[in-house]
């Protein structure tokens, strides 16, 4: 299959909005992109509220997790275009996002373990005596670390998504909350001709639609059974602090500690993928959290709690996303983030959107400008076919 033919130009009127098949953070930052660049939008979602975007901690940190190949190049070229994303979505909605590039520390109970990692060579090499300046009161079994300074953070869950909400309206992005989409419609069995509804009210609708996004998170395989979308439970918590306690983020193996500048510490996150969408917390799940901060961070152990929740991440059996042209012809893919889904948020949209309005132009008459060769290798690396042992070779135009 043709990586864009998928595609599929907008009706002559030129009035069909493109729908945006989830309101979490990858489809408001692709809707907003759209609707930047001269699109009708119009986001579908269930409930915003449960949202991978409002239950993230928010790191930006494509070397701190240690992230490779094709993923790493894309976290990367995120991490570099997050600044001017910010700009426009503050500049746009009057609000700010907290963005902070506070660095991101990452401790090892070797200096052999902090050599091998597989992004040191990103990183600063810390002794035990950097890793105590870095992060006073860290605990007693980390020897060694790395620290990032080009990682940081961003408040996603009280600013960044509230923000970005506020920007889409701003830009006239039409929202439809409560609606769940429960059918792709295909014209003759090939091409998306509609999508079918249920409205919060209980009654269901039947929508056109010739182009649309599917950005439903761990939620997309619902939609579409041939992707290998599922999902994984993550529980967090967040603690109250002194202010400045914690200068940077301590990214330790199964915990991290994330400080917002009023004092807040961002803890998570479990990962349990037998859990399905099983809702609610576990005394396992928090014992897990507890027991990850006394080791990274005595100290903070005592500090109040002020929050615990949960979500679900949308895992793929390489944890990296699906993007681009999907397998209906004008359906569109930004999902299986994982747990990177807010680093990821600035690239998707712009590759997204940017393909989108290519295809949607290309299918009008000939056009003089497109994807450049480095966001065309990246879609080509996360095709959602990427999987089958018989996946084609794509081609994307030029």
């Amino acid at each position: 299959m043709d990586g864009v033919s998928a595609g599929r130009a907008p009706s002559e009127s030129g009035t069909e909005p493109v729908l945006i098949l989830g309101g979490g953070l990858i489809g408001l930052a692709v809707a907003h992109q759209l609707a930047r660049r001269g699109e009708q939008v119009r986001v579908l979602s269930r409930r915003r509220s449960e949202a991978a975007g409002f239950v993230a901690a928010g790191m930006l940190a494509p070397h701190a997790e240690g992230l490779s190949g094709p993923l790493l190049q894309l976290g990367q070229a995120s991490l570099a275009r997050i600044p001017a994303w910010v700009e426009q979505i503050e500049t746009d909605s009057g609000l700010s996002c907290g963005l902070r590039a506070c660095g991101i520390v990452v401790p090892f109970a070797t200096a052999q373990q902090r050599d091998a990692y597989p992004t040191a060579v990103f990183g600063t090499p810390l002794t035990r005596a950097g890793l105590e300046f870095e992060i006073p009161g860290i605990g007693p079994r980390w020897q060694a670390g790395l620290l990032f300074p080009q990682d940081g953070q961003i408040d996603n869950r009280r600013q960044l998504m509230r923000a970005l909400e506020r920007a889409c309206v701003e830009r006239g992005v039409a929202f439809e909350e409560g609606a769940e989409v429960l059918e792709l419609i295909r014209h003759q069995g090939e091409a998306l001709e509609a999508v079918r509804i249920r409205r919060a009210q209980g009654d269901d609708a039947t929508i056109s639609c010739r182009r649309a996004v599917l950005a439903c998170g761990a939620w997309s395989a619902r939609l579409l059974h041939e992707l290998p979308v599922v999902p994984v439970k993550g529980q967090m918590l967040s603690l109250q602090g002194p202010r400045n306690a914690l200068k940077r983020v301590l990214f330790g193996p199964g915990t991290y500690l994330v400080p917002r500048e009023d004092g807040l510490l961002v803890v998570g996150a479990t990962s349990e993928p037998d859990a399905a969408f099983s809702k609610g917390l576990t005394p396992f799940g928090q014992q897990q959290l507890q027991a990850g901060i006394e080791a990274l961070l005595p100290e903070a152990a005592s500090w109040p709690p002020m929050e615990r929740w949960w979500g679900f991440r949308p895992g793929t059996p390489d944890e990296a996303p699906l993007l681009g042209a999907g397998p209906i012809p004008g359906l569109w893919l930004a999902t299986g983030h994982y747990r990177n889904g807010v680093l990821l948020a600035a690239i998707t949209a712009e590759l997204i959107a940017a393909l989108i309005v290519y295809v949607s132009l290309s299918g009008r008459g000939p056009i003089t400008h497109g994807l450049d060769d480095r966001d065309r290798e990246l879609l080509e690396a996360f095709r959602w076919d990427r999987f089958s042992a018989g996946a084609c070779a794509a081609s994307l135009p030029s």
